[in-house]
């Protein structure tokens, strides 16, 4: 993909007060046993109640892998670090397919080169055709 490419990656966010207040409850509602960790299973529960999806197996493997094998779970500063990158990647793409549908004119899920030629000359007037194609052509290669 172009954006990872270029090194573009999702700013540090930082969540609101009240944001983190919110996932503090939901770790602590998840929380059932009072242990002050999440089991695989809660977690997941977490990630339902917060991002309205269930994670699959690789995801909940790789949480679960991360996590200091001396504890039972996922304790709340580590939900508390899982939670706000999972919140950076989902704004990062939500910003991406916003400037992607701002550029895809006819609402065909796809640029042509001519959409990304003007898509170009609106963000950088000053590069060349030279640089815009051969841009294009590598993501026609991937």
């Amino acid at each position: 993909m172009f954006f990872s490419q270029a090194g573009a990656r999702p700013r540090m966010w930082e969540a609101s007060p009240s944001e983190h207040k919110k996932w503090v409850e939901v770790f602590k509602a998840c929380d059932e046993e009072n242990k002050g960790c999440l089991s695989r299973e809660n977690f997941k529960v977490a990630v339902v109640m917060l991002f309205g999806y269930k994670p699959s197996k690789i995801e909940a493997d790789a949480v679960m892998s991360s996590v200091d094998p001396n504890t039972s779970g996922i304790l709340l500063k580590e939900f508390l670090d899982i939670v706000r990158k999972k919140k950076e990647a989902q704004l990062y793409w939500n910003e991406i397919r916003h400037i992607f549908t701002a550029f895809d004119r006819h609402y065909r899920g796809y640029l042509t080169l001519e959409d990304f030629k003007k898509a170009f000359k609106q963000v950088a007037p000053k590069l060349s055709e030279r640089i815009i194609l051969e841009v294009f052509s590598a993501q026609e290669v991937q």
